[in-house]
C-alpha cells in the first residue's frame, strides 16, 4: 500500500521491464558474439581452402603450360598433298599391311581422339587431333601411325583387327558420280565415272561485284546483290536436280555450298577459277587431292 502511495510501485514494475529488457539484449550480445566467432572461424576456414585451391590452380596451370609447350613443339614426321597415281600406290600400301589379330587400328576421328588411339599414339595423338576430321591408321608395333584426311568421311568409328579398314571412295572418284562447282557467279556440272569426265554443262550469273561509289547505297547493293545470287542458287539447284547420277558432291564458295548439305555426299571449299570447264577441273583436282600426315 505504501509503495503505492509512494509511486514505488510503478517505478518497480519499470525497473523490472528494464532489467528484462537488459537481460534479452544481454543474451543478444551473447549470441552476436559467438555468431561473430563462428563468422571469424568460418572465414578463416574459407581462407585456408581459397589459399589451397588458389596453389592447385597455380600447380596445374603450370602443368597445362608445360603440357601445352610439349605440344607445340611436336611436329609431323612428314605431310604430302597426294592424288591420282600417287595416292592409289599409298592407299594400296595401307591395304597390304597384315598385322595380325588386333593389330591394326583405324579411326574416323571427327573431334576428340579415341582413346585406343590415343593409348596407341601416346603424346602425339595432339597431332592427330589437330588433322581431324581424318582417318588414323597405326599398328600394334608403331612401324605405321600416319592420318590421312579423306574427300567423302565416313562415320566415326574406331576398331583393332588384323588389317586396316580402308575405302576407296572416301579418298578416290570411284563409280558414277555428279561434281557442281557452286560460286556466287559460276555454276559447272561434271559427270564422271571414275576420274574421266564423260558430260559437263555450266553457266555464268551477272552477279554484282564490289560496291561502287555514287549511284545507289551500300545497303541497296548489298540487298540487290544477295537477290542476284539467290536466283543465281535457284538455277544451280534446278541444274543439279537434273543430274544424270546419285551421288553428289559440291564444292565451291563456302558459305554457298553449304546450301546443298543434306542432298551431298561431301561439300568443300575450293578456289577455282576461269570458265565453266576450267573451272571444274581445277575444282576437281583440288577436290581429290588428299592431305596425309605421318605423326
Amino acid at each position: 500500500m505504501l509503495d503505492e502511495l509512494l509511486g514505488r510501485a510503478e517505478l518497480k514494475t519499470r525497473i523490472e521491464e528494464l532489467e528484462a529488457e537488459k537481460e534479452s539484449l544481454q543474451n543478444q550480445l551473447e549470441a552476436e558474439q559467438e555468431r561473430r566467432a563462428d563468422a571469424a572461424t568460418a572465414r578463416q576456414d574459407a581462407e585456408e581452402r581459397v589459399n589451397r585451391l588458389e596453389d592447385r590452380i597455380a600447380q596445374l596451370e603450370g602443368e597445362l603450360d608445360r603440357v601445352e609447350g610439349e605440344e607445340a613443339a611436336l611436329e609431323y614426321r612428314g605431310q604430302e598433298d597426294l592424288r591420282g597415281d600417287r595416292l592409289s600406290a599409298v592407299l594400296s600400301r595401307l591395304e597390304s599391311v597384315a598385322a595380325g589379330p588386333e593389330g591394326a587400328l583405324s579411326a574416323m576421328v571427327t573431334d576428340d581422339v579415341p582413346e585406343p588411339a590415343a593409348d596407341q599414339l601416346g603424346q602425339r595423338a595432339a597431332l592427330l587431333e589437330r588433322a581431324a576430321p581424318c582417318l588414323c591408321y597405326a599398328d600394334d608395333a608403331g612401324l605405321v601411325q600416319a592420318a590421312i584426311e579423306p574427300t567423302v568421311a565416313p562415320d566415326a568409328f574406331c576398331e583393332w583387327d588384323d588389317a586396316f579398314r580402308l575405302d576407296r571412295a572416301w579418298f578416290e572418284p570411284t563409280g558414277r558420280f555428279s561434281l557442281a562447282l557452286v560460286r556466287a557467279d559460276l555454276f559447272a556440272l561434271g559427270t564422271y565415272e571414275g576420274d574421266e569426265r564423260v558430260a559437263v554443262s555450266g553457266f555464268e550469273s551477272d552477279v554484282k561485284g564490289k560496291h561502287s561509289k555514287g549511284g545507289f547505297s551500300q545497303s541497296r547493293f548489298e540487298r540487290i546483290r544477295d537477290e542476284q545470287i539467290e536466283n543465281h542458287l535457284d538455277d544451280c539447284r534446278a541444274a543439279i536436280a537434273d543430274r544424270d547420277a546419285d551421288r553428289l558432291v559440291v564444292v565451291g564458295d563456302r558459305r554457298l555450298v553449304r546450301e546443298f548439305a543434306d542432298e551431298a555426299v561431301a561439300t568443300a571449299a575450293v578456289d577455282a577459277t576461269g570458265d565453266p570447264e576450267e573451272a571444274l577441273a581445277d575444282a576437281f583436282r583440288e577436290f581429290f587431292t588428299i592431305r596425309l600426315h605421318l605423326l
